[in-house]
């Protein structure tokens, strides 16, 4: 592994970092957050015309910028600094891959291009929200988190094809909630149960976001700079992205895009840890007690100490993680995504404690701008975790306590 950046990457970091300091500050992020879209239109099609953004890890056959997980995580890293509200994570990091991944040619030629363009946003609709286990984050995805039986989830159905047509459509039904962006998403992937009990397997539906008998909620959430929806299908058409044979390759590909979005959180999750911690370290400088700044006070120059070797330590993971993405198989380290991001989560959630009790009275008032990052904190170990989980799993895939090492990983 060389850990030395290239000067492509430090501009992708760079220029990236000068836009969102302009456009997103606190105020920018929050108002953004209360929109009904839950972003900035206009700053994501600004990210996208002039940094490719969305398009960032495509390949340039379709659209894209042609780059890979660690261009990724380095954006990841700056948005995370700012928290910006965005459709990169259900767009970029989730409905993009894994349309690459199984879409058919002509489903790729769809899709992908105007998803690099920033066109079009996407979302992914897990049912009874477990969208770590789908990703393969907190445990196996090879079971029936979709919806086993024949009711449960979101079942699919095939319809009897018309006399002399082809093969008959599929319907759709049941819920999804905690879908990330999945209120205003342009276009959803549906993941459904379908075979009963014969056939049983868990398959990507892609369904436009004004398909008839489709109905999405936004959800109240305490993070509002990572909007969630619930998302329910009453009979609602869906195309099958990619081969119905293909079952197996639905679980391989949900996999291995969440080895990426875990790598490219962990990166977000750093990057709001330290931007917190900055904001901390300029905070304590200016306040006085006992007519002195407080971080003169050594107890406060310790408990600063720690979090910085924290931060340091989740970015070293996040990199790793991010470069064990993009190498080659033998050359890869399994769990090492997950472990990074359950240290990143882990991190940013001490930073952002730390950060509140270190402003003090200010620092505890629900609109003090700390609290965002603590939000953020709280709820992506909700979606992602919990970090126990993540360790555990991120443990088994790598083998290092054998054999019974998944009867003991706790609930």
């Amino acid at each position: 592994m060389d850990a030395a950046f290239t000067e492509e990457q430090h501009e992708i970091r760079r220029t990236l970092r000068e836009l969102l300091q302009k456009r997103c500050g606190p105020d920018e992020v929050k108002a953004a957050a209360r929109t009904a879209e839950g972003y900035d239109p206009a700053l994501w099609r600004q990210l996208a015309q002039q940094l490719g953004l969305p398009g960032l890890a495509l390949p340039t056959a379709y659209g894209g910028v042609g780059c890979g997980p660690t261009e990724l995580a380095l954006a990841c890293e700056e948005t995370g600094r700012v928290l910006l509200p965005s459709p990169l994570l259900p767009t970029t990091v989730l409905v993009a891959p894994l349309a690459l991944a199984l879409g058919t040619e002509r489903q790729r030629a769809k899709l992908l291009p105007a998803l690099a363009a920033g066109e079009l946003t996407g979302a992914l609709a897990v049912p009874g929200g477990r969208l770590a286990t789908a990703l393969a984050l907190s445990g196996r995805n090879d079971g029936d988190w979709a919806g086993g039986g024949r009711a449960g989830g979101i079942q699919a159905r095939r319809c009897a094809p018309e006399p002399g047509g082809a093969a008959g459509e599929w319907r759709l039904y049941g819920e999804a909630v905690q879908v990330v962006g999945g209120h205003s998403a342009d276009v959803l992937l549906v993941a459904a149960h379908t075979g009963g009990y014969a056939r049983s397997r868990t398959l990507l539906f892609v369904v436009p976001g004004d398909a008839p008998g489709l109905v999405r909620i936004r959800q109240t959430a305490m993070d509002e700079t990572r909007p969630l929806a619930r998302v329910q299908l009453r009979d609602v058409s869906g195309g099958l992205l990619g081969e119905e044979e293909g079952a197996g390759a639905v679980v391989t590909a949900l996999a291995r895009v969440g080895a990426g979005a875990a790598a490219a959180l962990a990166a977000e999750a750093v990057g709001a840890a330290d931007a917190a911690l900055g904001r901390t370290v300029e905070y304590v400088k200016a306040r006085e007690q006992f007519g002195r700044p407080i971080a003169s006070f050594q107890a406060v120059q310790h408990r600063l100490a720690d979090l910085y070797v924290r931060v340091q330590a989740a970015r070293s993971a996040a990199y790793y993680a991010a470069w064990a993405v993009g190498a080659p198989a033998q050359d890869a380290e399994p769990g090492a995504p997950g472990l990074a991001l359950a240290h990143a989560l882990e991190t940013l959630r001490a930073v952002a404690g730390e950060a509140i009790q270190l402003h003090g009275g200010i620092g505890f008032t629900w609109e003090h701008d700390a609290h965002l990052a603590f939000k953020r904190a709280a709820c992506d170990e909700l979606l992602l975790g919990p970090v126990h989980r993540l360790r555990a799993h991120a443990a088994e895939t790598a083998g290092l306590f054998g054999a019974g090492a998944r009867a003991a990983v706790p609930a």
